[in-house]
């Protein structure tokens, strides 16, 4: 080690911390992604075990040395090596674990190479920085040791050093990553996926009778507005009298600022005649203006197309970006297309105006919720609402959870009774319209094993109710524990790849869960459980164009 430059003292707590970063978490994991949590969490371990070493020798701690030191020695590495042992041991077994909760086939000890390899190049190259700030440190302290005494100049030297660092970080690496994302999203953005096709439809955005021209939809308000369930299917289930559903859709590009984007979104909606339709849904999308077809299409079908839904982008970035980056702009754009469109539809006779739904997924039920407290909305209230996989940063669906009927889990909490806002999950099939419902009606639909939904600051210091006993979801490993610090780092690990599992698990959420949302929000007349089964087995086994 001592060849290498290495700290024997950091190399031990690395080694422990290497360990930790086996254990078993909410999601499965690749051998990839595995090996690049591992090496980031070797190198904090290092960090720490250096740290700790300097500290030792600058207070001037005698060292153990003798029995004592032996002892204390042996106590550590075997410790260590023991945690170790296990954790490779285990890991194949934790990981298979999450993967049938997953309904995924098993993995097997033949993935250890490309975890071993890739968490030795991490590591690699986190050492190479960090020894490249030393190197600066280094500089600024010969540098000022010139004018002052040593110890002083350490000090400065070290401030110094963290500033360059600081603003580095924060400026030209952050700025420079989110506008290099935003640049590859934004040509991203104008390419259309293949089957999707200019809708000819009158009823659609993009047509050659629509406001909005088709090359300023972007990527994902072109697969929006070319997709989704036709005619001839809605007739195929509901047996005949299908319409066309209407959709309409507002890109960056077409037009400049969100109050004109909502401008264009209205007069779109009054174009198509989305006002004469029963149902008319507020879409709030996700980073990139994508709104998903298992949200979106079943409403379409429990109304037979005589539905309207909007959309707006805000962003070009993807979700998990637009987690960090886009927080502020899907709210104001959420707000000014909601409060648009409802200034209009308030002017409208109850009686023959549409049912109006706010719908959003992840980010989008962050904007969502924003929409939810506008004070616009007391004297002309929604219908409802249904919020997918609401982030952890959702005030509203935070409070709910904290205020929760004793007893009920957060994953499924009841709040005041179900009168409002109520729960479900793939993993249930509770029957949301059981209990008396009020006139305006919320759902969240989110899994136990969502970490976008879960994850939380607070887990680096304080037991999370969803892993106390009793309160865990059934997605949940069952070996997955709580451990300071370690357990929030696994769950933000988790948090890029909470959409690359199956459908009903993680940040994914089926047309099945979606439907059975929507049926309970809305009721349509004559509907009833078999047609809820019938239609979700459809939906699972349909085709829809440009998918």
């Amino acid at each position: 080690m001592v060849a290498f430059g290495l700290s024997p003292a950091g190399v031990a707590v690395a080694t422990a911390f290497f360990a930790l970063s086996l254990l078993p978490s909410l999601l499965p994991r690749a051998p990839y992604i595995q090996g690049l949590v591992s090496g980031i969490t070797m190198m904090v371990g290092y960090g720490i075990g250096v740290g700790g070493h300097w500290l030792w020798s600058y207070l001037q701690i005698p060292p153990l040395t003798g029995t004592a030191r032996r002892v204390a020695l042996g106590v550590t590495v075997g410790s260590i090596g023991l945690a170790l042992l296990v954790a490779v041991w285990q890991q194949v077994g934790w990981q298979n674990e999450v993967r049938t909760l997953f309904h995924l086939g098993a993995t097997s000890p033949i993935t250890w190479p490309v975890i071993i390899v890739v968490t030795l190049m991490v590591a690699g190259v986190i050492l190479l920085v960090a020894r490249s700030i030393r190197l600066l440190f280094g500089f600024f302290v010969r540098l000022l040791t010139r004018r002052m005494p040593r110890r002083l100049a350490a000090v400065l030297g070290g401030a110094a050093a963290i500033v360059v660092v600081w603003l580095l970080v924060t400026g030209l690496l952050v700025r420079g990553f989110f506008d290099a994302a935003n640049a590859l999203s934004s040509t991203r953005d104008g390419t259309t996926d293949p089957g999707v096709i200019e809708p000819g439809s009158s009823l659609r955005s993009g047509s050659p009778q629509s406001l909005v021209r088709w090359d300023t939809l972007g990527r994902e308000g072109r697969r929006f507005v070319a997709t989704g369930p036709t005619v001839e299917q809605l007739d195929a289930f509901s047996g005949g009298g299908a319409v066309e559903p209407i959709r309409v859709y507002a890109g960056l590009k077409s037009a400049s600022t969100p109050q004109a984007r909502a401008d264009l979104l209205l007069k779109e909606l009054q174009r198509t005649g989305a006002f004469q339709r029963k149902i008319l849904v507020v879409a709030s999308t996700t980073g990139t203006g994508w709104l998903d077809p298992a949200g979106v299409d079943p409403l379409e079908y429990l109304f037979n197309g005589d539905t309207a839904i909007a959309g707006a982008q805000y962003s070009y970035l993807p979700s998990w970006i637009s987690l960090l980056a886009d927080q502020d702009a899907v709210k104001r754009t959420s707000k000014v297309v909601f409060d648009t469109i409802h200034s209009y539809w308030a002017t409208l006779p109850p009686t023959s105006r549409p049912q109006l739904y706010l719908y959003g997924l992840s980010l989008g039920a962050y904007g969502v919720e924003s929409v939810l407290s506008s004070i616009d909305i007391i004297n002309e209230p929604v219908d409802g609402a249904l919020m997918s996989g609401p982030p952890f940063f959702n005030a509203l669906h935070s409070e709910i959870e904290t205020r929760r009927q004793p007893g009920t889990p957060p994953w499924q909490p009841i709040y005041d009774g179900g009168r409002t806002v109520r729960f479900t999950a793939e993993q249930v099939s509770p029957d949301l319209a059981k209990a008396p419902w009020g006139p305006t009606r919320i759902v969240y639909l989110q899994h136990a094993s969502d970490p976008v939904v879960v994850f939380s600051p607070d887990l680096a210091f304080k037991r999370p109710d969803w892993l106390q006993p009793g309160q865990r979801g059934p997605d949940v490993p069952s070996r997955m524990s709580w451990i300071p610090l370690v357990t929030m780092w696994q769950v933000a690990a988790d948090l890029p790849t909470a959409g690359s599992v199956p459908a009903g698990y993680g940040h994914v959420y089926s047309r099945r869960a979606n439907l059975q949302a929507w049926v309970a929000m809305t009721q349509p007349p004559g509907w009833s459980d078999d047609k809820t089964q019938q239609l979700a087995d459809l939906m699972d086994h349909t085709l829809y164009p440009g998918e």
